[in-house]
């Protein structure tokens, strides 16, 4: 049985909690006071079978406040864990690559992750990925600029790429 730990922060978009690994590895993350949300969403191989909360978790913590305050690439060298199929794997890679300030619609993601066909396949990673703004989901729009969807809401969806393009 696995161990993970999980803490909540203040943001100014609502309270933040991410759900790290023994390791330090991100296994889930997003705007909630609570951790069983994240679990739900994560891959059962991957699910913990116990969570303790914890004060501070170190450098996730850390790069969780940079982020809110500006330093919007605190977050990309944060080890995430993930698992799921090729494509899921693949699109949630690429999806780290895409730099803050500069989004892209879902065909784009599509190509980038190497099937430009696959269009619901990427939409698809968005929805299931289970470490947001880790794995920066919110920078993926529809085609003509439209939010589309977002686990955390849309408006903190647009508080996320209005931070990013001002920051």
């Amino acid at each position: 049985m696995s161990t993970a730990h999980w803490s909540t922060l203040p943001t100014p978009i609502g309270p933040f909690t991410a759900v790290v690994a023994a390791d330090g590895a991100v296994l889930g993350s997003g705007w909630t006071d609570d951790p069983n949300l994240l679990t739900a969403v994560m891959s059962p191989s991957l699910r913990p079978g116990d969570l303790s909360r914890k004060r501070d978790l170190g450098e996730v913590t850390a790069a969780i406040r940079r982020y809110h305050q500006g330093e919007l690439d605190a977050v990309d060298g944060i080890v995430v864990r993930q698992r799921s199929g090729e494509f899921m794997q693949q699109a949630w890679d690429v999806l780290r690559t895409v730099p803050a300030g500069k989004p892209v619609t879902y065909s784009d993601y599509a190509a980038l992750a190497g099937r430009p066909a696959a269009i619901r396949a990427a939409a698809a990673a968005c929805a299931r990925n289970a470490a947001a703004l880790f794995v920066p989901c919110h920078r993926v729009l529809r085609i003509g600029g439209a939010l589309g969807g977002f686990r955390w809401g849309l408006q903190t969806k647009r508080w996320l790429l209005d931070h990013e393009a001002t920051a």
